[in-house]
């Protein structure tokens, strides 16, 4: 499956130093003081502990979208394939593959050796019931569409799997970057109703040890790791719906890392106290914010509607006024820079004549003189949602009401508990509009999103965009690897989405973690700076907690 998922709760926080109420004082204790090693050379211990503005919904990857999950699942489980630093892919549970002359077909060679958190033996065996659990039509997840593209899939011997194609599959590779389920623990039984989804079991560098809903989830490192045990010993994630209450404890030395809001990092960190003691880091992430519509609802059933409130919205008054120049305008689905991103699509500038001209060429007219707009004797009232805990969406939201208003569009705005806006509104497609962001995958292939055939309740069309020119590029672009030819294809995908206007692409955000300094090994590369986590440390005369048995 593609890393292509909502972040809905991503202000993802990673704090190490903790205190009793943070922790409860069940998994940690104070370390020992310093030792005669010197503060450069790695070592073994600590704690991390991350905070997250929403709790994880399921920990078995196959049935999450959002990133709480996901980032939790990530430490937890591998695939066959990863990306390096470099976005490069290199073998994570595969060793090695190789891939027929003519592209149908890649055979994988497993690693040896390599146990579950169990201690069951991982085999080829667990990559085939993956591979078989992901397309079974009663399987509830939104990563069916790569598999559904598979011939066949065939176990050659304990540690060789193999899979073909009927025809080229661009994102093929990759998408074999799916966490790899234990069969031992989920054949012949229903995965909704496992107790995996709570207590997960991977092959991954950090095992499962405790979640309680709504506070926090213990993971403690693996000893048996197949890459090395991380130095890191322990990883809390603490759910704390509030980026500023997080932003307190790290002031008072709470929080090892978090991810700043633009305010935080270009004024409130700018001290001695946070120049001694944190380091911070910034670059454009891969992912985007945007305001989606649901387009069941009639009030947004004609794209003239939709392109006015494009002119109507001031993208720069947000990207200077919230986000303080820390972020680029979105204009599509990908990262500017990437070469699948088209420079050249049509432009909202802000317009509002322009946006109430077309606005009454699709019929709205403000007849009573009350400055709101009706047609057919209805108000065009609608309402945004969006998820508690993030104040830099609910104020896009505020600077999105002002500008509706200016053109007659009255605008309402909710703020959910991310689990019940997740699984009582998105899900069920009862909203109007939405600002949300996705988190990118590295290949452009964005098929899960914008087919028409991904709007069931727990796929990622949710939306309901449908235009059949873009399913079939779509299908053009995943079926060539002629990176010229998909090219091709995604460039028109980008013109006709912003002619059609089924969200309006806001902003590409930067991104903007602090960490605390005792953690070492952090090497910034294209990818971000969490790829090589189980290489950072904590040097140990610093080293400040340690986990309970």
């Amino acid at each position: 499956m593609k890393r292509l998922r909502s972040f809905g709760p991503t202000l993802i926080l990673l704090l190490a130093l903790i205190c009793g109420a943070c922790s409860g004082g069940q998994e940690t204790t104070e370390a020992p003081a310093g030792t005669n090693q010197a503060a450069s050379i790695p070592a073994y211990g600590d704690i991390m502990v991350e905070g997250s503005i929403g709790d994880a919904s399921n920990l078995i990857p196959l049935l999450s979208s959002d990133s709480a999950s996901h980032e939790i699942a990530g430490m937890i489980f591998n695939g066959l394939v990863k990306y390096d630093r470099d976005i490069n892919v290199v073998g994570d549970l595969a060793e090695s593959w190789d891939i027929s002359k003519d592209g149908l077909a890649i055979t994988f060679h497993l690693r040896k050796g390599v146990r579950w958190h169990d201690g069951h033996p991982f085999t080829a065996e667990d990559v085939l019931y993956t591979y078989r659990v992901t397309v079974d039509p009663k399987t509830p997840t939104a990563y069916a569409g790569d598999f559904l593209k598979v011939k066949k899939a065939e176990v050659l011997d304990p540690h060789t799997f193999r899979v073909t194609y009927d025809r080229p599959f661009a994102p093929a590779l990759m998408s074999w970057g799916s966490a790899v389920l234990p069969k031992h623990l989920l054949d012949g039984k229903d995965i909704t109703r496992s107790p995996l989804a709570r207590r997960p079991v991977g092959t991954g560098p950090y095992k499962f040890k405790e979640w309680v809903t709504g506070q926090k989830i213990v993971l403690t490192t693996n000893p048996d790791y197949f890459e090395g045990r991380p130095y890191i010993d322990g990883y809390i994630t603490r759910i704390i719906p509030d980026t500023a209450t997080m932003f307190l404890e790290l002031r008072a030395n709470g929080i090892d890392r978090m991810s700043l809001t633009p305010l935080q990092y270009s004024r409130q960190t700018e001290n001695n106290l946070f120049r001694q003691n944190f380091k911070k880091y910034r670059y454009l992430s891969f992912g985007y914010v945007y305001l989606g519509y649901n387009l069941r609802k009639p009030v947004f059933a004609d794209r003239r509607v939709r392109q006015a409130i494009a002119y109507a919205v001031n993208k720069q008054e947000i990207i200077d006024g919230i986000m303080l120049g820390l972020a680029k305008e979105a204009t599509g689905p990908y990262k500017p820079g990437t070469w699948a991103y088209n420079s050249r699509v049509k432009t909202y500038p802000y317009d509002p004549q322009k946006a109430r001209a077309l606005l009454a060429e699709a019929g709205w007219q403000d007849a009573n003189g009350d400055g709101i707009l009706e047609k057919n004797g209805e108000p065009f009232v609608f309402e945004i949602i969006t998820n508690q805990g993030n104040e830099i969406r609910a104020k896009c939201a505020e600077i999105i009401q002002k500008r509706l208003a200016e053109v007659g569009i009255s605008v309402k705005i909710r703020v959910l508990e991310w689990a019940a806006f997740v699984n009582d509104f998105i899900k069920k497609g009862r909203f109007d509009a939405t600002i949300l962001g996705w988190t990118v995958s590295m290949d452009p292939d964005i098929y899960d999103v914008w087919h028409s055939s991904k709007t069931k309740p727990d796929e990622l069309n949710f939306i309901a965009y449908k235009n059949a020119e873009v399913d079939e590029l779509l299908e053009q672009g995943r079926s060539t690897f002629d990176q010229k030819q998909r090219k091709k294809c995604y460039d028109r995908i980008q013109e006709i989405l912003a002619e059609d206007q089924p969200y309006l692409f806001l902003y590409v955000p930067d991104a903007l973690p602090i960490i605390q300094k005792r953690f070492r090994g952090i090497e910034p590369a294209p990818l971000g700076i969490g790829y090589n986590f189980i290489k950072w440390y904590v040097p140990q005369p610093e080293q400040k907690l340690l986990m309970k048995p």
